[in-house]
């Protein structure tokens, strides 16, 4: 009735005549039927918004994903380097070594030394202190993930440039400082 009401004060006020009222009420009817137009517009926003708001959440999820998997790689190489620690160090020989900038020093024996400065054992980073680690358990680690050895002295690496002036002037590796 609502809907005659608004239609009898549109003809009284001479808005619209008998036929454009009929047709828009034909209009509604179909609408009403069919689904309305404005109401097609709105879901497809809706489903718009939804999709954005699922790729949205999908990112976070991998992100979140991606740190939890980086945070369980980062325990196990810790696990790793716990177990597989070189546990008999303590010694009367210092050896000092550069971490981020600044020289630290522990105290091995002789033997660890030499395997130190021979490469066949590596200092790795284990959360405030320093581990021992046969070299290639350390080569593994670093295959994973980079950040944990301090100390690695490879032998292959120190093969001299050949238009190196200071070639002829070897510099030992167990020099003390």
């Amino acid at each position: 009735m609502a809907k005659n009401a608004l239609q009898a004060q549109l003809l009284k006020a001479g808005l619209v005549d008998s036929k454009k009222a009929k047709k828009i009420s034909k209009q509604s009817e179909h609408a009403k039927r069919t689904g309305d137009v404005s109401n097609v517009e709105a879901k497809k926003a809706l489903a718009a918004a939804q999709a954005k708001k699922l790729e949205k959440d999908q990112k976070l999820n991998q992100e979140k994903q991606q740190l939890l998997e980086e945070k369980m790689l980062k325990a196990n190489i810790v696990q790793m380097i716990r177990q597989h620690q070189i546990t008999d160090t303590q010694g009367e020989v210092n050896y000092q070594f550069v971490d981020h900038a600044k020289v630290k020093k522990i105290s091995i024996t002789q033997k660890l030394y030499d395997q130190i400065v021979a490469g066949h054992v590596v200092i790795a980073r284990l959360e405030e202190s320093y581990a021992l680690l046969p070299r290639p358990l350390a080569d593994r680690i670093d295959t994973k993930l980079e950040g944990f050895m301090v100390v690695s002295n490879d032998t292959s690496d120190n093969a001299l440039a050949d238009d190196d002036p200071y070639a002829a002037y070897v510099i030992p590796d167990d020099l003390m400082w």
